[in-house]
């Protein structure tokens, strides 16, 4: 009888190693999903714009947020412009900067370097990313409407867009982590996405972006948030792998 359920515990244990239930397999999995389909959508976006076929949209939309008689004049109230400035300052490198600096600094002090490291990494690779990608489509700003903000770069993809997505999810999965109840951990995703959301529009509200250029920011920076979040579950994942290993080899 004791072989007999020693031999049913090694077959169990086996079957659990097999099977991909297991949570930490099971967020690699989706996280790995997720940056599949983002690719692929902003594939079929940058292939659409590069054709110019976006174009007509991307005016129409532009020039739908100015007054008719004086296209220097967004409309809405007056104080909608500033607040505008100020959303869109969120998305700024220096505002991020000086956020990933004050985060990462207090995950050190607390010693979790490794997830400092995952944060600064999130932040610098994104910046990165979205200079190689604007070099490689060279799409020019808007000449639609006038623009509400002094900008110098280029336009493709938008980088206000794409790098809070990139921070500001991050830290919203990271806040995730640390909440306890459920309804917490939503509340810090769906902070980041409307902040994220935000940023977005206000690009477009100041004329200094096109939707499309907002669109792909978003879609680049929900892929790189989520590749961060993968490879970095993927290797806590396996850390806690080895750990039961060495801790069943010791019983």
């Amino acid at each position: 009888m004791a072989r007999a359920g020693q031999g049913r515990d090694l077959v169990q244990k086996a079957f659990r190693r097999l099977a991909p239930g297991e949570p930490g397999e099971i967020a690699v999995l989706l996280g790995g999903v997720g940056v599949l389909l983002s690719v692929l959508v902003f594939t079929l976006l940058a292939a659409q714009v590069l054709d110019g076929d976006t174009q007509s949209f991307d005016a129409h939309i532009l020039r739908s947020l100015r007054r008719a008689d004086d296209p220097s004049m967004p409309i809405g109230p007056v104080w909608l412009r500033a607040r505008a400035l100020e959303v869109t300052a969120l998305g700024s490198s220096t505002v991020l900067g000086l956020a990933t600096l004050a985060i990462c600094g207090f995950l050190v002090l607390q010693r979790m370097t490794r997830t400092a490291a995952f944060v600064f990494v999130a932040t610098v690779g994104g910046w990165v990313l979205n200079a190689v990608m604007k070099e490689i489509f060279q799409r020019t700003r808007p000449a639609v409407v006038p623009h509400l903000q002094a900008v110098m770069s280029l336009s493709f993809p938008s980088g206000h867009a794409m790098t809070s997505a990139a921070v500001y999810l991050t830290l919203g999965a990271l806040t995730m982590r640390v909440a306890d109840r459920r309804v917490t951990k939503l509340y810090c995703i769906a902070t980041a996405m409307i902040v994220t959301l935000l940023v977005g529009l206000t690009r477009i509200y100041l004329g200094v972006h096109y939707p499309t250029d907002v669109v792909a920011g978003w879609l680049v920076g929900l892929m790189w948030a989520l590749a961060c979040w993968t490879v970095e579950r993927g290797i806590e994942h396996r850390a806690g792998l080895r750990r039961e290993q060495r801790e069943s080899g010791r019983s």
